[in-house]
């Protein structure tokens, strides 16, 4: 096996599919960029027994052709591009079936939405392949991918026909931890501190490919600005190509991420439809739904609240970056003018809280909860002269509710007077209003922790840390 940096847990899943002595369907799916081509190759060492790849907005002659380039590649045979899906399966079972090769045979089919053309009836082919062949033969490990999360989801594994439950294996792949790019910069020799490494975090996300157009001769500000507001900036239209990649009709969940944008805390179902122009309905649902099954956004309840009120907030690092900094900006060398500014520092601090909700199990780890069962949610009280919201409420099957409060700050964080005063009234107005018997932790995430020289620490019972966040998961 090459080297992989981090993706331990899928590193582990492979090794055990390869021991099974079953016929296996394995379906690996995440955004665009984050690394599903590039792990499984790898893993395997590019030694698969048939590996094809779907190509963006090609006809189905054009997939059939090289779908016989393909076989004629792996199997030295000369051949005509067969004239359909059907007969496409049909020559790969017979291939199967003439080989001598002992052991497993992994077939990999990667970009698979992309071979789904209009018409091609491509799904109904391949459903038909493997459960009338390939799924009674215990040497087959198939492997299927892509980047349109939404397709895999509803097409292969939720598919309500003849897929339905033939899947034996999924992998979701997220984008990488602190702790992986942490490794990943080391790697590349970036030379660069955990400070750094959260900063370019804030703005990159996990996504491995952002990570691997950095040069390590250069500082944050002018990599970035070679990555998004120079000239010939090498992430230039990437917003757009991600929505383009992952949905039809993408301009539609484009608005919908906009909309999403305007408050931090998210949005009601109620305000996206105010902010969005959409009719309510159950197309707004169903796109919802898929930007959460891709990670740009999550939703979960206030706390206290039903399911009906559920709040949808944007949590994709690189989209909250686009938004505030990229979009409509013509500025070239922006982020060196500019990352000094009030604005910037206080999306700082904005983006900070976007990177815990991506660590809420290495909080939890600090915390020593880590096999706990817990909840999450958000809470905010509208009903006093002086509003107050709490982003992140960790509610434990213990009996005890965190309450986190999140601070990005260049050394230890020191808690003024007026602050603990913030804090005391805080939690005063949740315990009030939530009328809750449970114990009441207010818990501080900070870069640097607490500065212990000052006598405002009474209302903090618990501290995380940016080095914690950094931690890998021990379960």
């Amino acid at each position: 096996m090459n080297e992989i940096l981090g993706r331990h847990k899928e590193i582990a899943r492979f090794q055990t599919i390869m021991k099974s002595d079953e016929a296996e369907f394995v379906v690996v799916y995440g955004r665009r960029r984050i690394g599903k081509t590039y792990l499984i190759r790898q893993f395997f060492e590019g030694k698969f027994y048939f590996y094809f790849s779907g190509n963006e907005n090609s006809p189905m002659t054009a997939q059939l052709e090289n779908f016989k380039i393909a076989f004629q590649n792996y199997f030295g045979l000369t051949v005509t591009a067969p004239e359909n899906w059907t007969v496409a399966f049909e020559m790969l079972r017979k291939e199967i079936e003439r080989s001598r090769k002992r052991g497993k045979k992994v077939i990999f089919i990667d970009e698979m939405p992309w071979l789904a053309t209009v018409g091609a009836n491509f799904v109904q082919a391949f459903e038909y392949w493997w459960n009338t062949y390939a799924s009674a033969n215990p040497d087959i490990l198939l492997i299927v991918c892509g980047s349109s999360t939404s397709w895999m989801l509803n097409k292969i594994i939720k598919n309500r026909g003849g897929l339905h439950n033939r899947v034996t294996q999924q992998i979701h792949l997220q984008p990488f931890t602190l702790n992986e790019c942490e490794e990943y910069a080391q790697y590349k020799k970036l030379g660069i501190d955990r400070q750094t490494v959260l900063d370019y975090y804030s703005i990159l996300g996990g996504v491995p490919y952002y990570w691997k157009l950095l040069e390590k001769s250069l500082g944050l500000p002018q990599n970035i600005d070679n990555l998004f507001f120079s000239k010939t900036a090498a992430l230039d239209g990437e917003f757009q190509k991600i929505f383009n990649s992952l949905f039809r009709n993408s301009e539609k969940y484009i608005l919908l991420i906009e909309a999403l944008s305007k408050k931090r805390m998210g949005l009601t179902r109620e305000e996206i439809v105010k902010y969005s122009g959409f009719q309510d309905g159950g197309a707004i649902t169903k796109m919802l739904e898929e930007l959460e099954q891709c990670g740009f956004i999550r939703s979960y309840n206030a706390f206290g609240k039903k399911t009906k009120n559920k709040i949808f907030q944007l949590i994709d690092c690189y989209s909250l970056f686009y938004l505030n900094f990229i979009k409509n900006n013509n500025e070239e060398q922006f982020w060196t003018n500019n990352f000094r500014t009030a604005k910037v520092n206080s999306w700082r601090g904005y983006a900070f809280e976007q990177v815990c909700l991506w660590h809420i199990p290495q909080i939890k780890q600090k915390l020593g909860i880590a096999s706990v069962s817990v909840s999450y949610s958000s809470w905010r009280n509208v009903d006093t002269e002086n509003q107050t919201q709490i982003d992140l409420i960790i509610d434990r099957a213990d009996r005890v509710i965190n309450l986190c409060e999140m601070k990005y700050a260049p050394d230890e964080y020191v808690i003024t007077k007026e602050y603990n005063e913030t804090l005391r009234k805080r939690y005063a107005a949740f315990a009030a209003a939530t009328k809750t018997r449970k114990t009441v932790h207010t818990t501080l995430i900070t870069t640097y922790g607490i500065n212990r020289n000052n006598s405002y620490l009474g209302e903090v019972q618990s501290e995380v840390k940016m080095e914690d966040l950094f931690e890998d998961l021990k379960i």
